[in-house]
């Protein structure tokens, strides 16, 4: 299996793990490729990349790469899946972030982790991706969401007015900052900071939730991922932001409404066999911790 490598250069504390990684990988004759932006920066710091080893384009590093391994943060794959698109490439997370619930595991594993790859002893879950177009037929230049769509103000006064439809049924009209559409991965994401409920990668389920609704009682409801989401904003006299994971499209529905679905592929995560999703729901979120002893 040909591992390819990538990570966000921004991350002065990845280059060493990459660089055992490299180590490792040699070690044991396990063919990888290095994303070019990142082998940019290895031999700038005296790397000893060959040739071969390193991607002469992105095209060519996404062909290459059996299973890619993303040092970074839940932003940096998040980047990774968009990158790839369509491809059924299993991605592994290094974190080098704060939370890391989508980077499955931290820089000082990865030797260990190496060979549990070189065997085969990991599991790749399926998760489920949105997909968005936009009634004005425009272009987006990220449709898939691993997370989440969010519509949101732009800085300027006023609220946004969104009508939702469910399957064709009105859902809502909200008043509001702004709108989130996520996926169960997406739950522990922007959705879960505005006391959205979390739900496990498996649930077969879209979120909406709304971002500081003028009305108290409006509150995220979650739907079947079968069920298509079609958003229009009433009156777009304010600027607003799509974004996309992030991925931002300024003033993407102003001349149209939106369709979210599920889409028709997934995105592939690998795991650990000593791992699972609620393990890290308590590491993360520190469920269970105990308040220290010195604590008021």
């Amino acid at each position: 299996m040909i591992l390819g490598i990538t990570g966000n250069t921004l991350k002065e504390g990845m280059w060493e793990p990459v660089a055992s990684l490299i180590k490792d990988l040699r070690s044991i004759h396990n063919k990888f490729v290095v994303h070019p932006d990142l082998a940019k920066g290895l031999l700038d710091r005296d790397a000893s990349l060959q040739d071969n080893e390193i991607a002469r384009t992105v095209l060519d590093f996404l062909d290459q790469a059996e299973l890619i391994i993303s040092f970074g943060g839940d932003g940096t794959l998040l980047n990774t899946v968009n990158l790839l698109g369509e491809r059924p490439t299993p991605i592994l997370g290094v974190n080098h972030g704060r939370l890391g619930f989508l980077a499955q595991i931290e820089g000082s594993e990865v030797h260990q982790r190496v060979q549990q790859l070189k065997s085969g002893d990991f599991v790749v879950e399926e998760r489920v991706v949105l997909e968005a177009s936009l009634e004005s037929k425009d272009k987006l230049a990220a449709n898939f969401a691993l997370n989440e769509f969010t519509i949101q103000r732009s800085g300027e006064t006023g609220l946004l007015t969104f009508e939702v439809l469910v399957d064709g049924v009105h859902l809502n009209t909200y008043w509001a900052d702004g709108l989130i559409v996520s996926t169960p991965t997406g739950s522990t994401a922007y959705s879960l900071a505005l006391g959205g409920p979390i739900m496990a990668p498996g649930c077969q389920a879209i979120l909406v939730s709304p971002i500081a609704p003028h009305t108290l009682t409006v509150r995220p409801i979650v739907i079947p991922d079968s069920a298509l989401v079609d958003i229009r904003l009433i009156g777009n006299g304010n600027s607003h932001v799509f974004t996309t994971d992030g991925i931002n499209h300024k003033n993407a529905l102003a001349s149209g409404g939106v369709r979210i679905k599920k889409a028709r592929h997934s995105v592939k995560l690998v795991r650990f066999n000593d791992q699972d999703y609620f393990s890290t729901l308590r590491n993360k979120l520190m469920w269970g911790a105990h308040r220290s002893k010195h604590a008021n």
